[in-house]
């Protein structure tokens, strides 16, 4: 999905292996996760890159397999280092041209620097495109522009056969890249980008590579699953199937939630618990998507304001919700005492100018001209903030007292926007579970596997897995589940049935 603006500098060597067992119907094929080290920042790619920020994934396979007629599916193995970064090959014509690419659910579209990229660096340092290599080439032309957090790259459409884990996907369109001017590309350890996300949000019409898997079939079931072995050195570092369920990987049956927005696979989930006690904001719902593509969790500012405060994740100072909370704190607790619309608190108090409720989840501002604006809608998000912190601590039984001591606290916690946290690794042991409820199941993450630790021995630093973005209603609130919660929870995605399933992985 998205981006923000930091560059991820990564290390290391892609290592390549080939599984295969025909008894299965499978293809099996290595892919290699980089590790992000002190020099690494949030790096994302998607449609709704200035907002969605994450420490972003792909998963990469070898494209050294001979293709398979009539396998039922295609398993693509996974090299774990570091729990970090997951980055593979394709083959794009004939005889293949190999790729290193992001796969990726939060996008829908597939790119790969083009030989005729002239002006960018960043297609000088990395593999391109020769259509004239190519038996199978077939020229389209079509200019297109991507935009992501970390840059944008432009091109024109080609078509040509593209290999996945052991099949070849023919005349698959996708995107030469001619320009990529940012940075952030030139730096890069992939190529390109292939989304496994829905055709909706791709751009120019095209049919994703994953539709094309499905329509010419080569592959007997339309879903595919992930999973992710977090045990960093340990074996195999994952798989993903295309085409089917590995019961090797999950512990339990797989609780299914329908997909309720296509474009990212997303889907409703209910509240957010934090040692077991609700944070208030996703009680009656939140939007959620699944994103192969994001390595952190990410969501909005109220709830991970709590989730900081209690595993001791610094936050940024924050003069507007100190004022709030001298100012109005009292008379915010009276309106809720008497059962006062807390949709209609903030405006009643004068610090919201619209009618109703903006959403604890408002937009980030893309262009501010007027200060004075600026300063209102600070104000109007952390009194939003307030109510639902103050309305869930009243739902606990909590004095008066102790909710304006509780709000005050988590003045200094709110995280910086888009910005990780690093939080102190001894304290791990003390930190509490946070639960997601997702259909009628609530699924469970230790400290263990929400922490992301970088370095070893005493130069070891624990970096918090969550990521605070809003985005505001009807579209928000909204959580991005990475593969931090992917590497706990065996993923389906089921493009016949339209659903998403978790389960415990193995």
């Amino acid at each position: 999905m998205a981006a923000a603006g930091h560059l991820m500098l990564l290390s290391c060597v892609l290592l390549h292996a080939l599984l295969a067992n025909p008894a299965e119907g499978m293809v099996r094929v290595a892919l290699t996760k980089r590790p992000v080290d002190e020099v690494d920042g949030p790096v994302v790619a998607g449609e709704d890159a200035q907002r969605l920020l994450a420490w972003r994934h792909g998963l990469v396979y070898n494209a050294d397999v001979v293709p398979t007629k009539g396998a039922e599916s295609h398993v693509v193995a996974l090299k774990n280092h570091l729990n970090a970064q997951y980055y593979g090959e394709v083959g794009v014509g004939t005889p293949p041209q190999n790729f290193t690419v992001i796969l990726d659910t939060g996008s829908a579209d597939f790119w790969v620097p083009s030989s005729k990229c002239f002006l960018s660096i960043g297609c000088y340092l990395h593999a391109s495109y020769k259509a004239s290599k190519s038996t199978t080439y077939k020229k389209n032309g079509k200019r297109i522009a991507l935009r992501y957090g970390t840059g944008a790259i432009s091109g024109y459409l080609s078509q040509d056969n593209v290999q996945v884990g052991g099949v070849v996907v023919k005349n698959q369109d996708f995107i030469e890249a001619t320009r990529e001017p940012s940075i952030t590309f030139m730096f890069r350890k992939f190529d390109g980008i292939l989304g496994l996300g829905f055709k909706e949000i791709a751009r120019g019409g095209v049919e994703p590579v994953w539709y094309n898997m499905v329509n010419q079939h080569l592959v007997g079931s339309p879903v595919f699953s992930f999973w992710f072995n977090r045990h960093a050195g340990e074996g195999q570092g994952g798989e993903i199937v295309f085409g089917g369920i590995d019961p090797k990987h999950h512990k339990e049956e797989h609780e299914y939630v329908p997909v309720t927005k296509k474009g990212y696979w997303q889907f409703d989930m209910g509240d957010v618990l934090i040692g077991g006690k609700s944070t208030g904001l996703c009680t009656s719902r939140c939007a959620a998507i699944a994103d192969s593509g994001t390595s952190l969790l990410v969501g909005p500012t109220a709830i991970i304001t709590q989730i900081n405060e209690k595993i001791g994740a610094p936050g940024i100072f924050s003069q507007e919700c100190k004022e709030v909370a001298s100012q109005y704190g009292q008379r915010i607790l009276d309106l809720l005492l008497n059962e006062i619309d807390p949709t209609k608190i903030c405006p009643s108090v004068g610090l919201c100018t619209h009618s109703g409720t903006q959403g604890v989840s408002f937009g980030i501002r893309t262009v501010v001209d007027d200060e004075t604006e600026r300063s209102n809608d600070a104000m109007c998000h952390v009194c939003e903030m307030a109510v639902m912190w103050a309305k869930n601590q009243l739902a606990q039984d909590q004095t008066r007292d102790l909710i304006l001591k509780y709000i005050n606290t988590l003045c200094g916690y709110i995280p910086s926007p888009m910005g990780e946290s690093s939080v102190d690794c001894k304290r791990l042991a003390s930190m509490p579970d946070v639960a997601f409820s997702i259909g009628g199941k609530k699924f469970a993450l230790t400290p263990e596997q929400y922490i992301l630790k970088i370095g070893e021995g005493d130069a070891t630093k624990c970096i918090s897995g969550f990521v605070a973005m809003d985005i505001p209603p009807p579209r928000g609130p909204i959580w991005i589940l990475g593969d931090i919660f992917m590497g706990a929870y065996h993923t389906v995605f089921d493009y016949g049935k339209m659903k998403v399933g978790f389960a415990k992985a193995a």
